[in-house]
This record gives structure tokens, sequence and C-alpha cells, in this order.
């Protein structure tokens, strides 16, 4: 296991908390169209790393973290923002 997957699957996290937010900011009229491509591009990014993260950890572990942190950082976006 090397810590480039640990930084590859924190990375992936965060930008799994990109989509909701892009589909939040959808519905806001200023935010019409950059929120759909906001969301598509973190859902591929986050999708992307989540798929180098795991050359190098468990299924298991790597999905837990992985949702963890989308579900944490989407909760708190939310708390701050909306």
């Amino acid at each position: 296991m090397n810590s480039i997957h640990w930084i590859y699957l924190i990375a992936a996290g965060f930008f799994e908390i990109g989509w909701p937010l892009g589909l939040k900011l959808a519905a806001l009229p200023s935010f019409k169209f950059l929120g759909p491509i906001i969301s598509v591009i973190s859902m591929a990014v986050s999708g992307i790393l989540l798929w180098l993260s795991l050359k190098g950890i468990s299924i298991g572990t790597a999905y837990a973290v992985w949702t963890g942190i989308g579900a944490a950082g989407t909760f708190i976006i939310g708390v701050l923002f909306f």
C-alpha cells in the first residue's frame, strides 16, 4: 500500500462533494448551466481518482472512506451555505 493511493482516495472524496453541490447550484437561476457542468466534471474526476486508489487500497476500505468524506462534506456544505 502506497501513500499516493490514500492521496488519490482523499481527493476522490473531496470531488465526491462537488456533484451534489453542482446539482444544488443548478437549481439557482445564475448557475443554470454551470451547475450541471460542475456535477459531471466532479463525478468523472471522483470516479477516476477512486479507481486509481483501488490499485493499492482494498475496495471495502476505499468505499467507506470515499462515501464518508462525500457524505460528511456534503452535509457540512449544505449546513454552511444552503
